[in-house]
């Protein structure tokens, strides 16, 4: 194990957890996507279509299709953005809060499961190396441009 990647830990971890939220998804008949997309959007205001995939972190073509599989469960509804005549607000249905709801306790069990198993220090120390990778992947201090000469 003292060979492990960093990479390979957090990749290998990820993909355990999207695994175990998918399982649990299913009970619900959804997915994990359609969880975190139920997750990122307003439950009072909407979000607005163009401010969704950078907020999950998710290319347009793929949020597109998951919001079309969402409309036509009927968890979303689009309606114009009274701020922007050209922009669209993605609105939750009641049915939407309804499983929106069902997503967030599935989250908040994880997160108690974990916090009851792992101590806070070792906890916050998780969250400040997290911030620290997110912090060189910003400011691509990781793979500088070196200019090769030949």
């Amino acid at each position: 194990m003292k060979d492990i990647t960093i990479d390979y830990a957090l990749r290998a971890t990820w993909q355990a957890v999207a695994r175990m939220y998918n399982e649990e998804a299913k009970i619900f008949d959804t997915t994990m996507a359609v969880g975190f997309t139920l997750l990122s959007i307003d439950p009072k205001t909407g979000t607005p279509s163009t401010a969704l995939g950078p907020k999950m972190g998710m290319e347009a073509t793929s949020l597109s299709r998951i919001l079309k599989s969402m409309e036509v469960k009927g968890l979303i509804e689009r309606k114009p953005n009274p701020n922007d005549g050209r922009g669209v607000l993605i609105h939750l249905t009641p049915f939407g809060l309804e499983k929106r709801s069902d997503s967030k306790a599935v989250v908040l069990q994880f997160n108690e499961v974990v916090k009851a198993s792992v101590s806070k220090e070792k906890l916050d120390c998780f969250f400040e190396v997290m911030e620290t990778i997110n912090q060189l992947i910003a400011e691509k201090s990781i793979y500088n441009k070196v200019t090769k000469t030949n």
